[in-house]
């Protein structure tokens, strides 16, 4: 004799309401560019470059020797740590495409122009928190470290808390600009190759140049950018080379940043991964 069993009722799950949007990709983003590696490493690589140069090139001086900047040489270190950011910001996308995870990426969120807004407010915001602090810390320690052998500087001072707070403007933006680069080269070692030959390359061809030509391009580079920001004065030449003041420099450098970024939204769009 058959027995007829009843099958079991199917399991219905519950479907979200919606689609993901912005929120959600930036959540997302927040958890992956938390859960890797090389963010806690290359943070600490900024810190210790940006600290570490400011406590040498501070607890070096001589106490004879006068400073006609203390802030400048107490914001030394950022000249380094500009390049441990850029590797951060490269890698906040090149590693998504080097391991392969940005298939997973895009099929969570299809709509690619956010997950890069995502991947800009994620990582802006903290190399915007991280810079800003860097910059404060090196400030407070190096004039610790200078006071008593020679002048020292206070915020209070004219021009002392702009190029503080400047220094992490300058940084977090140059992240940014990584970020870009690292869109559109989608490969750690071109993108870094790029970002490396934009912030130390191209200041070493530009002082080889003619000097009629060297006037006219050195102060749109970012290094020369970063020189006259770190300044408490800024004089309309700076090494007997013309240069924008502070702010000006800064809202060039996000122009750069925002360029690179639009390219590299354009070419991820396009491209198949």
């Amino acid at each position: 004799m058959t027995t007829l069993q009843e099958s079991p009722a199917p399991v219905v799950v519950p479907v979200p309401a919606g689609r993901a949007g912005f929120r959600h990709s930036v959540g997302s983003e927040w958890t992956k560019f938390w859960s890797v590696r090389s963010t806690p490493w290359s943070l600490v690589a900024t810190a210790l470059a940006i600290i570490g140069i400011c406590v040498l090139g501070t607890a070096t001086t001589n106490a004879h020797e006068h400073l006609s900047d203390p802030t400048r040489r107490s914001l030394i270190g950022f000249f380094l740590g500009q390049f441990a950011i850029g590797v951060l910001g490269v890698l906040v996308m090149s590693a998504e495409y080097g391991t392969g995870s940005i298939y997973s990426t895009l099929a969570a969120m299809p709509r690619r122009p956010l997950v890069l807004a995502a991947k800009v407010v994620v990582f802006g915001a903290v190399a915007l928190v991280v810079s800003e602090a860097l910059a404060f810390a090196s400030f407070f320690i190096g004039q610790a470290i200078l006071s008593g052998t020679t002048e020292t500087a206070a915020l209070g001072d004219p021009g002392v808390l702009r190029a503080v707070v400047g220094s992490g403007l300058y940084l977090a933006l140059l992240g940014l600009l990584a970020l870009g680069l690292g869109t559109i080269f989608r490969h750690t070692a071109g993108a870094l190759s790029a970002y490396v030959g934009l912030v130390l390359v191209l200041p070493l061809i530009a002082q080889a140049l003619p000097m009629s030509i060297q006037e006219a391009v050195s102060r749109y580079l970012p290094a020369n950018i970063g020189l006259v920001v770190f300044s408490v004065r800024t004089p309309g030449h700076f090494f007997d080379i013309p240069v924008f003041n502070a702010w000006a420099g800064l809202a060039l450098l996000a122009g750069y940043a925002a360029a690179a970024l639009a390219v590299g939204w354009v070419l991820m769009v396009k491209r198949d991964a």
